[in-house]
């Protein structure tokens, strides 16, 4: 082989090399930084519409925060969506998961990847520790009328068919409501979200331009 060829050779090499480590680093800024997404789904009308752009801020999971209230969040979707309330275990209100990922190459293709892996956005509501409970519908925490400015005036808060109406939150987990309460499938029907399944925290609307600034 000629010196031309070799150097052709290790010229394609060092790019081979270059995209690789390029990759990386997006995935690692993707999973412990910041991502961008789009909205899919009508449950958090009118603060956020399907098809709007969002950046969402993935330090809350990387340095295992814990929301305030009234943040909106992303998680991972439970297994059951919908536990039925003759099985709802009401001593321990926590949404199921059970995903059977066992392999090093599952972890990476479903949460690095996030191949086959489903999310909801959604409003925090409840903190570890509050009692919550859904009534004439209103939210009351512990006992005290939950004031929510970022509703429709007209909106409602129904029981959604749900059993986790009135429960506790349990410790290092966390009660989401969608803002459009009647379309919504959140902690009403499915518990609460343990923090370790919490993704991110939405931060950042770029699109439509016109709406473009911080999510509130």
């Amino acid at each position: 082989m000629d010196n031309e060829g070799k150097f052709n050779i290790k010229e394609i090499l060092e790019w081979v090399y270059c995209i690789v480590i390029a990759v990386v680093l997006a995935l690692l800024v993707r999973y412990f930084i910041g991502t961008p997404t789009i909205v899919q789904q009508p449950s958090m009308r009118p603060t956020l519409e399907p098809g709007q752009r969002l950046i969402l801020n993935r330090t809350i999971r990387t340095f295992h925060g814990t929301p305030k209230r009234g943040d909106i969040v992303t998680f991972e979707a439970p297994s059951n969506s919908h536990v039925l309330e003759t099985e709802a275990n009401l001593e321990n209100p926590i949404a199921e998961y059970n995903h059977n990922i066992n392999n090093i190459f599952s972890k990476f293709r479903y949460y690095i990847l996030e191949i086959g892996k489903d999310s909801y956005i959604k409003r925090v509501i409840g903190l570890p520790g509050e009692h919550v409970k859904i009534e004439n519908g209103k939210v009351y925490i512990n006992g005290e009328e939950l004031k929510e400015d970022y509703l429709k005036p007209d909106v409602v808060t129904e029981d959604a068919d749900g059993a986790f109406i009135d429960i506790t939150v349990p410790e290092n987990a966390i009660y989401v409501l969608g803002d459009n309460r009647g379309q919504s499938t959140d902690s009403r029907r499915f518990g609460c979200i343990p923090l370790e399944r919490l993704e991110s925290k939405v931060w950042i609307r770029f699109w439509p331009l016109n709406l473009f600034g911080k999510v509130k």
